[in-house]
């Protein structure tokens, strides 16, 4: 299978979303952005040993040059001590503004590169090949990039879109059941907040789904993306509806925060999910049974839903840190329904003490 989608901003074609079953033509679409120029692969230590020769081999035989960087795998090397060894690799090797860098792994990478490639030399081009479940349908499309700072995440950041994504889809079957089940959060996520009949199908494909066969799982990842995409189309800088994605990012982001990252992403964002609809209960908005019924769809794919160790406190007072405050005030996301969500900016300290006695053990 081959599909391929579009971003467009402002009536403009900005980029492509590429799926793949293999990195068999990479190089055919890569070339239109690295021939001739020299490229630099951003990828870590896990990733490495898995692919970082196989898309090397490729590149190298369609740009002047490659140069690979590999730093430790991990969320603790998202920061700004990173970046700067790769602005120092990149000018060590006369990386000029046309040349290109190439993010290879998951969010982290993508994150990471994406950043580096925002603020060397004021901004050059970078690909994303994401090759994670969780990076093939939400970090490495939209242009978000950004790092942590200190305990604070992505706090520091920059719009920057890719010139293509290369999504090679059998790269799924590597990963670990931890990781696998991460990428679900953001892809439930999505079914919650926009398309309600692709969270019932997500239920019902749960088990072809945790499978990982590759027929299922690619209508999956492209029913993500396409939903991401047009959220991206509409609000492209998160002035607007794009803020929707961040369902359970509000008290996932915290929990991630105080469990010092140990906790995946993905995992964190299902907890805050899982609050969130409970807040949303208690408005009056969805039944008890749509929450008890998201529980069950979240355990069906890995994720928890439950964490231990952590007060009502830590994880208020971790929000007030949050990105997405707006004027003191969080920016909460919530459901009206399964399927639609909306921002309330009324959502009060108490409100997520009850969302989170949901969660918390």
């Amino acid at each position: 299978m081959s599909e391929r989608m579009t971003i467009h901003l402002d009536g403009r074609s900005i980029y492509d979303i590429v799926l793949e079953t293999s990195f068999g033509n990479l190089g055919r679409e890569a070339a239109h952005f690295v021939s001739g120029r020299k490229v630099c692969i951003v990828t870590d230590s896990n990733v490495a040993e898995l692919y970082l020769n196989e898309v090397g081999n490729i590149l190298a035989s369609c740009c002047s040059r490659v140069v690979n960087f590999v730093f430790p795998a991990g969320e603790e090397y998202k920061n700004l001590d990173t970046v700067q060894k790769l602005y120092e690799t990149l000018i060590l090797e006369k990386f000029d503004r046309k040349d290109v860098l190439v993010a290879l792994g998951g969010g982290v990478v993508g994150d990471l590169c994406g950043f580096a490639a925002a603020t060397y030399l004021r901004g050059v081009s970078f690909l994303q090949i994401p090759t994670t479940l969780l990076s093939q349908v939400d970090s490495s499309i939209g242009g978000k990039t950004g790092v942590d700072f200190l305990a604070y995440k992505n706090m520091v950041g920059a719009f920057h879109m890719p010139k293509m994504v290369y999504s090679n889809m059998a790269v799924l079957q590597t990963l670990s059941e931890e990781q696998f089940s991460s990428g679900m959060g953001e892809v439930i996520k999505h079914g919650l907040i926009q398309n309600g009949d692709y969270y019932r199908w997500l239920e019902d494909c749960s088990g072809e789904i945790m499978e990982r066969r590759l027929q299922t799982c690619e209508e999956m990842i492209l029913s993500s993306d396409l939903i991401k995409q047009r959220v991206v189309e509409e609000d492209p800088k998160e002035q607007g509806v794009r803020a929707l994605l961040n369902f359970g990012h509000t008290l996932g982001h915290a929990i991630e925060k105080e469990k010092q990252f140990a906790m995946l992403h993905g995992h964190c964002v299902g907890l805050g999910c899982l609050a969130a609809a409970y807040i949303s209960h208690l408005r009056g908005n969805i039944p008890l049974e749509e929450v008890e019924r998201l529980s069950r769809v979240l355990s069906r794919f890995g994720l928890p839903v439950t964490v231990s160790g952590l007060t009502p406190e830590q994880i208020l007072q971790a929000t007030k840190n949050d990105k997405k405050m707006d004027a003191g005030t969080v920016k909460f996301v919530l459901l009206e329904r399964i399927g639609d969500a909306y921002v309330d900016r009324t959502v009060s300290e108490e409100e997520m003490r009850q969302g989170l006695s949901y969660i918390l053990r």
